[in-house]
């Protein structure tokens, strides 16, 4: 008789995860930045034909010459991160537990262009409120994931991936890590998972926070207060004037991939105008975010090539809108005062049926995780307080 033999084990569903890029990496980048090819200047006094060169030079030299990637893998780093396959993609994410064996359970999704890094801030208030000047029954377990073609999750060679898929694979993953009963939070293309996860409901979602809201009519009435007029004014922004990148990855993500997977320079570019136009400045980006901040960012984007892959969530999405969907499961908002589009109350409640909590923050813009992490945090903790129980 022949012995068999045993069959290797099986990988562990959840793979242990550390972030390195190569010194060859690294000074390619430099390299890259050092031949940048500028075009003339704008014609115009202010942002409306895109990035200032003047500002665009400025942030590429700190690029090449002070930003230390090195400092912010090793921030990544010191976070748990794990790969696991749903839905036949790797996903990447990172989980910190809190030490408080109440904690509540709470998935963040982010948005485009500021994939997990606009995120980061939130871990350590959120796992350890005490340490954070909180109480501890605040504490949650943190999830954060990386959305399917951003960072260091895989990158989709197929159709389909819109966001109730992603939002399927997040409701995957938290089965998947144990836990029962759990809330979820999101901003942007995060808020749009996060809608999309409290429309399914799966099983042992407690509720939802949102610090975007997707809440318009769909019918807009003729009639219109001053805040939803100006809800309605501001949407015309955002779908116009400040709507040149939405376009273009919805229509044509891979030309836009292609433009900018071989310079730096149009990468940083690219993201620089989206944290200008819709940050809480007072008229650059720098004054809501630090030049390391936004490079940190950027740099995810380059390293992991990632432009035309993180862009295709436009593309998959094409028929999205700021409408969404009526929503029965608890919700919690948080409006901030630089949001664009900005919502009004009303409409608001109208969407969110059963609203448990309603925020106005005093600052902040569109990546309130980002700009504001402290606000967030606290408004978290209260919208979500009543779940507990």
């Amino acid at each position: 008789m022949t012995e068999s033999t045993p069959a290797p084990p099986s990988p562990p569903v959840v793979r242990p995860f550390t972030v390195t890029v190569s010194d060859a990496e690294i000074e390619d980048l430099k390299q890259r930045l050092a031949r940048t090819r500028w075009p003339d200047p704008e014609t115009v006094p202010d942002w409306s034909q895109g990035v200032r060169l003047e500002s665009a030079k400025s942030l590429i030299d700190y690029w090449e010459r002070e930003y230390d990637w090195r400092r912010f893998e090793a921030e990544l780093n010191r976070f748990p991160q794990f790969l696991t396959e749903i839905d036949g993609l790797d996903i990447h994410f990172i989980h910190v537990r809190s030490r408080n064996p109440n904690a509540m359970p709470l998935v963040l999704t982010h948005g485009w262009p500021g994939s997990i890094v606009e995120l980061l801030k939130l871990i350590g208030p959120l796992t350890d409120p005490v340490a954070f000047g909180g109480h501890a029954e605040d504490s949650f377990d943190v999830v954060v994931p990386s959305l399917p073609g951003f960072g260091f999750s895989q990158k989709p060679t197929g159709t389909g991936w819109n966001v109730s898929r992603v939002a399927g694979a997040w409701a995957e993953l938290m089965k998947r890590l144990g836990y029962e009963n759990w809330a979820a939070q999101g901003g942007d293309w995060g808020a749009v998972v996060t809608s999309a996860l409290a429309a399914m409901r799966p099983e042992g979602l407690l509720g939802i926070h949102l610090n975007t809201q997707y809440a318009f009519p769909a019918q807009i009435p003729e009639s219109l207060s001053p805040e939803e007029r100006y809800a309605v004014e501001t949407l015309a922004r955002y779908t116009g004037d400040l709507g040149g990148s939405n376009h273009l990855q919805g229509t044509k993500p891979e030309t836009v991939g292609i433009a900018l997977a071989d310079s730096p320079a149009g990468q940083a570019a690219w993201i620089y105008e989206k944290f200008q136009s819709k940050t809480d400045n007072d008229g650059l980006a720098e004054d809501a975010l630090s030049t390391d901040d936004m490079l940190d960012v950027i740099s995810l984007h380059w390293f992991t090539n990632s432009a035309a892959s993180s862009g295709r969530i436009y593309w998959e999405n094409k028929s999205a809108s700021f409408a969404g969907p009526e929503l029965t499961l608890p919700v919690a908002v948080t409006v901030f005062p630089r949001d664009i589009p900005r919502l009004p109350r009303s409409w608001i409640e109208d969407t969110y049926t059963n609203l448990i909590h309603y925020g106005e923050a005093g600052k902040g813009g569109h990546f309130a995780a980002f700009e504001q992490p402290g606000i967030l945090v606290g408004e978290i903790r209260a919208g979500l307080r009543s779940l507990r129980s």
